[in-house]
C-alpha cells in the first residue's frame, strides 16, 4: 500500500493516543479525527478506566468532533483508527456521517470494517464511507501485541507468586 505523508501523520498522532492507553493499562487503541486538515479530537481507549463498555477511543473521538463542529454530521472529516472498528464504533460513523476512515491493522476477532463485516461499504445503509486499511498496520498490530503478550506474562507470574504463597 502506498502510504501517503498526510496520512502517515496523523496515524502517528493516533498512535500516540494508543500509548497513552497503553500507559493506564488500557488495550492500545488510538483515534483521531481531522477536519480541514485539522485535528479536532483525539482520544484513546478507557474501558477499564471508567469501567464503561463505550469509551471506545472512536466513540469519545466522535463525541469530541461533535462539539467542536457543533452538529452530529462530521461530513468532511477523516477518521484515523489504530484498529479496525468494531461493531459499535462502525456504527457510530456511519451515523455521524464521517465521509472517510482510515486504520492501521485488522481486527479478526471483531473488525467490522473489513474482518467479519464490511459496515461502512454496505449500500443497504444510507452513508458509506471510504475506507483506507493498513496505514502503519504493522506498528499498530505490534502495539496490540506487545501489550497482550505482556499483559499474559504478568498473569501467569501472578498465578506462579500465588502457588508459592499458598505452598
Amino acid at each position: 500500500m502506498n502510504v501517503n505523508d498526510q496520512d502517515q501523520y496523523f496515524m502517528e498522532l493516533a498512535i500516540a493516543e494508543a500509548r497513552k492507553a497503553e500507559v493506564l493499562g488500557e488495550v492500545p487503541i488510538g483515534a483521531v479525527i481531522v477536519h480541514q486538515g485539522e485535528v479536532i479530537a483525539r482520544a484513546h481507549n478507557l474501558r477499564e478506566t471508567t469501567q464503561n463498555a463505550v469509551t471506545h477511543a472512536e466513540l469519545s473521538a466522535i463525541q469530541d468532533a461533535c462539539e467542536v463542529i457543533g452538529s452530529w454530521r462530521l461530513e468532511e472529516t477523516v477518521l484515523y483508527v489504530t484498529l479496525e472498528p468494531c461493531p459499535m464504533c462502525a456504527g457510530a460513523i456511519l451515523q455521524s456521517r464521517i465521509p472517510t476512515v482510515v486504520y492501521g491493522a485488522r481486527d479478526r476477532k471483531a473488525g467490522c470494517v473489513d474482518s467479519l463485516y464490511r459496515l461502512l461499504n454496505d449500500e443497504r445503509f444510507n452513508h458509506e464511507c471510504e475506507v483506507r486499511e493498513g496505514v502503519l498496520g504493522e506498528q499498530c498490530g505490534a502495539l496490540l501485541t506487545d501489550f497482550f503478550r505482556a499483559l499474559r506474562e504478568k498473569k501467569k507470574r501472578a498465578k506462579k507468586e500465588a502457588a508459592l504463597e499458598a505452598e
